[in-house]
């Protein structure tokens, strides 16, 4: 079965190089008919392609998808074909989840992960960073970097504003993707290929990366970092962080379990497992030292904050007397050093 089918209409610069490619409606796992209608109407041949559609090919494809039942689809490809001679339309088809050749490809992959068709890490996303290019967001669509005087001194002659909102490999989420269910206060703080489950709320200080992203009911206050997921029913407070692999988080896939709490400016440099805190202002790291506190409060043994990743049911806190990093349990000494040495 076949990866990935959606026609967009995309941007290039005057090199004919792709800037970025919007799709209305990506299909995951597309019908046979689809791709058949590919292959009658617009000459797909297998494989990961990104094939230019003219006004003819466009108008073809929209009727064989028509005959085929694929009466959605077809009805993108209608529009799109009444544009085709002004817009830059491409038909985008990933038989495969392998590394990405061109730009509508990456554009595509981050359309799934925000449309919630795919989870972040269960996509390929190696290579990417070579084939997005740096663009100036404006309130008229992407500009080259290289075009953007010119651009902008053609506004001003038509009396007009081109307004930059950012410079980035990345636009918002929210120029693209809008998923069901969400609030989002401050749109620029989420990136495309985000995927932000349903009944999240993301406040002004909230930032969400590529590849990373909510399960379900979460208030975001924080930062979640590239690769990084939170549960269902967690909350990250404000000015709190997560560390992804890009900025230092390393190998280990950094997460979050259900019904955990992020104190404000707190961070996690280890996944957490289920009904975890982390108070106010701790930032805990792989090798922080922790000393392990049992239900009744006694000390038990000194670990690092790695031997705990993905552990359920604890809180970390500093200890405000004599600085140390803690880590209490709703666990007895003898069960907490069973754990703590199972895989000795």
């Amino acid at each position: 079965m076949s990866l990935a089918f959606a026609i967009g209409v995309g941007t290039k610069n005057q090199k004919n190089e792709w800037l970025e490619v919007f799709y209305a409606k990506p299909a995951y796992q597309p019908s046979d008919a689809l791709l058949s209608a590919a292959k009658e109407a617009a000459g797909y041949t297998g494989g990961n392609q990104a094939i230019e559609l003219s006004k003819g090919s466009s108008t073809a494809l929209a009727l064989a998808l028509k005959s085929a039942g694929e009466s959605e689809h077809a009805s993108i490809a209608i529009a799109c074909a009444a544009k085709a001679d002004d817009k830059t339309v491409v038909l985008t088809i990933l038989e495969e989840d392998s590394q990405s050749a061109t730009t509508p490809e990456v554009y595509l992959k981050l359309h799934l992960l925000s449309h919630r068709l795919v989870k972040p890490h269960g996509i390929n996303l190696n290579g990417m960073f070579g084939l997005l290019p740096n663009v100036a967001w404006t309130n008229l669509g992407a500009v080259d970097l290289n075009e953007l005087a010119e651009k902008q001194f053609e506004a001003r002659l038509n009396g007009e504003l081109l307004a930059v909102k950012s410079v980035d490999k990345f636009p918002p989420m929210t120029d693209y993707v809008v998923p069901a269910g969400v609030r989002i206060a401050a749109t620029s703080r989420v990136r495309l290929g985000a995927y932000v489950g349903e009944g999240t709320t993301i406040m002004h200080e909230g930032f969400v990366n590529f590849n990373a992203g909510t399960e379900g009911t979460s208030m975001v206050e924080g930062r979640i970092s590239a690769g990084v997921m939170i549960g269902k029913g967690s909350d990250l407070g404000g000015g709190c962080s997560t560390m992804g692999t890009l900025s230092g988080g390393g190998n280990m896939v950094i997460s979050v379990g259900d019904n955990c709490l992020l104190g404000a400016n707190a961070g996690i440099g280890i996944p957490l497992g289920d009904r975890c805190t982390v108070e106010a202002g701790l930032y805990l790291t792989a090798g922080t030292k922790v000393m392990m506190l049992d239900d009744q409060n006694n000390e038990v043994e000194t670990v690092k904050a790695r031997d705990l990743a993905s552990k359920s049911d604890l809180l970390f806190r500093r200890n405000s007397i004599n600085g140390r990093v803690e880590c209490k349990t709703n666990k007895s000494a003898i069960e907490l050093n069973e754990e703590l040495h199972a895989n000795n």
